[in-house]
């Protein structure tokens, strides 16, 4: 694992409850995504398939869809260093459709850190492995028991 940096160690920090439309299990309409940490390559990997309340063009996921996959993928990788950090700002390549209903993989790794910035990448293939859409994101470590202090357990 890397060595913790600058940013606030997260181990002991408890949500009351998890309602991000992302990953939240605790909100029933959010897409509830689960990624597992692949630790000999120190990446977070999800595998999904995508129901059809998530169209865009016919048959294929809405851009916004796509583009929270990927930012979750990219934001799961700061748990890493044991930080919450916030999307700064984030590039999407989309580079072909993503069909609805069938398998799909996305996958988040490290670029670097500098100091409170972390900068992230991840990438959604379909069953062949093909890219299907790429990103790049940059990421502030944040103190969360100043921005998330009424929501976090005591």
């Amino acid at each position: 694992m890397p060595k913790l940096h600058h940013g606030h160690d997260t181990r002991h920090v408890k949500i009351a409850r998890n309602t991000c439309f992302g990953c939240g299990h605790d909100n029933p309409e959010g897409m509830r995504l689960k990624f597992r940490l692949d630790e000999e390559r120190s990446r977070f990997v999800g595998k999904f398939r995508l129901a059809r309340r998530y169209q865009g063009p016919p048959g294929h996921a809405h851009g916004g869809i796509i583009a929270t996959i990927l930012d979750e993928a990219m934001g799961k990788v700061n748990k890493l260093r044991h930080v919450i950090a916030l999307t700064s700002e984030m590039k999407i390549q989309y580079l072909k459709p993503v069909p609805l209903g069938q398998p799909i993989v996305a996958e988040g790794w490290e670029l670097r850190v500098r100091g409170r910035r972390h900068v992230n990448a991840a990438e959604l293939r379909n069953a062949k492995g093909e890219v299907l859409a790429r990103s790049r994101g940059v990421f502030i470590a944040i103190d969360p028991h100043k921005v998330f202090a009424k929501h976090l357990r005591k």
